[in-house]
């Protein structure tokens, strides 16, 4: 028996779907190909391929009205300035108008593909952040706690932040990239195949390294993203831990700790970066190397009588339209690596199975007015570990008030999970009124079922939004209201603004005791047919433990309750006490019963708490 927060020794739990308990880890999408990604990616974001079909016209518009220039230079010079006749100024300045009228068409499709770009890019995205946060929240109990906070956030951030700078300034530009490659190269081999042979030999070297290259980013890349979730991790536990570092002079360890990830971090971005630097060497290599080519035998079939000035001017065009997106391409490849990474990231939340089935329309709704309990042969284990709950035959009639007592690690905080339905059991069936858990509908069971922990989580806002959680729509006379039928009201009139008055960061700008009562207050708004309690007064100062507990009295009232009793005197006082040893219900029946039972489980609890106290005292 503890008077500290008590959880069972196992970690907490993950419910898998349906009717089986197991555990879920975080997927991480690595067995994922790139074009695999894309296309489950595209799958979760619809909104990206809205109107493509006009997006990619626009491209190949942009795309082709760059070797209109080129061209107009090569008919200018062979024809509008050399000439048979002499220079024809009539037909200069025609290829002129031409070079700028597809200029002007080139910019104007640009911009209507980049713009179309951009607001499905950010539609498709603001889909898929969505998704995740709203899936991270169904999550499996044990993923959510085996996975850092930091990881998590990554992955719904910074991950898609990572798509969507992809998506936008780099995904259609590299599909612009291979179109103006294939059209230049037409062009090039339509002018003279030898130069055209030319330049591909010279950047043969680098396109037989791309994939050699993608496989080596991909990986690289895969390792920074997953560096970020646990640099952020790093950095922001000491932040909403803060009171513990400063209490216990961690600073520096905590600081070396940062420094630690935040290295690890900038390792493995250089080594990234560096495979980057090698492939956009390699492509400016490529290119003069096709530059000084083109130049050398572009003169010598020039004196061969074999290509025209004009040709040869046409083709520096050509080759400047063919290296740009090249080597475009192999920064964009860099960027599209470190994308479909968070992009797999963020698909791994998504495959993660999501904690509980909810029957939805089809499940069922629970009559309001205190609910009976039944533990139907219930068996529980957390994954890859022992059985925590077995084969727990339990009734609870409605309307009474039942505590759960045992030792530390007995099973007993595993009632109130699979009461509230946070998990589901091995074996065995919850059922409340005789209906199993599992086929009630959730908004029925969140609305009849409330769980009161020892600490309630408070948000950073007022005292009436955090009490509102329990019914949104209620007004603030509903609020005051409750408060008076706990007996609150002089504690809520005392407050600096009334229930305007702001908790701060989870709360803590009220006391532990206050911010109980706030949780409630909040459960009593909420008007439930069941309550379970985590001990709500084992952790407040002894100021308010009595306000709290004639708070709990009144909450009490009219429902039925399950208290999981951290301290005896939560027993003394309650209708029945179920006894749990070792995952089994030893024991059950009214305090003064079990207290006279010499060497049960229950008398040697009683007897060690009263030393205790005694000892306390």
């Amino acid at each position: 028996m503890t008077t500290d927060t008590e959880t069972d020794t196992h970690a907490d739990p993950a419910a898998a779907r349906g009717r089986a308990t197991s555990g879920t880890a975080m997927t991480t999408g690595e067995d994922l190909g790139a074009i695999e990604t894309i296309r489950r990616g595209v799958h979760h974001s619809p909104e990206l391929t809205e109107g493509i079909r006009v997006t990619l016209l626009l491209a190949v518009l942009a795309s082709a009205g760059q070797v209109v220039v080129p061209i107009a230079v090569q008919q200018t010079l062979d024809k509008g300035l050399n000439g048979p006749d002499g220079p024809d100024v009539s037909y200069t300045v025609l290829m002129g108008l031409a070079a700028a009228l597809a200029v002007v068409l080139t910019g104007v499709a640009s911009y209507f593909m980049t713009s179309r770009l951009f607001r499905t890019a950010e539609r498709g995205l603001a889909t898929l952040r969505t998704k995740a946060f709203r899936h991270v929240h169904d999550l499996p109990l044990l993923t959510q706690n085996t996975e850092r906070r930091g990881s998590l956030v990554s992955r719904v951030t910074s991950d898609v932040d990572q798509v969507s700078q992809f998506l936008v300034f780099g995904g259609l530009l590299f599909v612009i990239s291979i179109g103006q490659v294939l059209i230049a190269t037409v062009v090039m081999v339509f002018y003279s195949w030898q130069l055209a042979l030319v330049v591909w030999v010279c950047f043969a070297p680098l396109f037989l390294s791309l994939r050699y290259f993608q496989r080596k980013l991909s990986a690289a890349y895969g390792t920074v993203r997953r560096q970020v979730g646990l640099m952020l991790s790093a950095i922001s536990e000491p932040v909403v831990g803060a009171a513990v570092v400063k209490s216990y002079a961690v600073e520096a360890r905590t600081q070396q700790r940062i420094d630690d990830a935040v290295a690890v971090h900038q390792r493995a971005s250089t080594v990234a970066q560096g495979f980057t630097a090698v492939s956009f060497s390699l492509g400016g290599l490529s290119a003069g190397l096709a530059n000084a080519g083109v130049l050398i035998v572009g003169i010598w079939l020039g004196f061969a009588g074999q290509i025209t000035a004009g040709e040869v001017v046409a083709f520096a065009f050509l080759v400047t339209l063919f290296v740009g997106p090249v080597q475009m391409g192999t920064q964009i490849l860099t960027d599209a690596q470190s994308a479909i990474a968070g992009w797999r990231r963020v698909i791994g939340i998504l495959d993660t199975p999501a904690d509980l089935v909810d029957p939805g329309p089809d499940g069922h709704v629970l009559p309001r007015g205190p609910v009976d309990v039944r533990f139907d042969h219930v068996d529980f284990a957390y994954p890859a570990g022992p059985p925590v709950l077995r084969d727990v035959d339990l009734a609870i009639d409605a309307g009474r008030r039942v505590a759960i007592v045992g030792e530390t690690g007995s099973g007993k905080s595993t009632f109130a999970k699979l009461l509230t339905r946070l998990m589901d059991p091995s074996e065995g069936a919850v059922l409340l009124d005789g209906i199993d858990v599992r086929d009630v509908a959730q908004t029925s069971l969140r609305s009849s079922v409330v769980l009161v922990p020892q600490e309630g989580f408070l948000f950073d806002d007022t005292i009436a939004a955090n009490v509102r959680y329990g019914r949104l729509d209620s007004t603030e006379s509903d609020i005051l209201a409750s408060a008076a039928e706990l007996g609150l009201g002089d504690w809520i009139a005392g407050l600096p603004d009334g229930v305007a008055t702001r908790v701060g960061q989870r709360g803590e700008s009220l006391s532990a005791g206050e911010r109980q009562l706030v949780a409630l207050l909040r459960a009593h708004l909420a008007d439930p047919d069941l309550l379970v309690l985590d001990e709500a007064t084992s952790a407040v100062d002894p100021r308010l433990e009595m306000r709290i507990g004639r708070a709990l009295e009144r909450l009490m009232s009219g429902r039925t309750s399950v208290t999981i009793a951290h301290r005896l005197s939560t027993a003394e006082s309650a209708d029945e006490v179920v006894v749990v040893d070792q995952g089994r219900v030893v024991q059950r029946g009214p305090h003064a019963v079990l207290v006279q039972q010499e060497g049960s489980v229950y008398a040697g609890l009683h007897r060690s708490w009263v030393s205790q106290q005694g000892a306390g005292s």
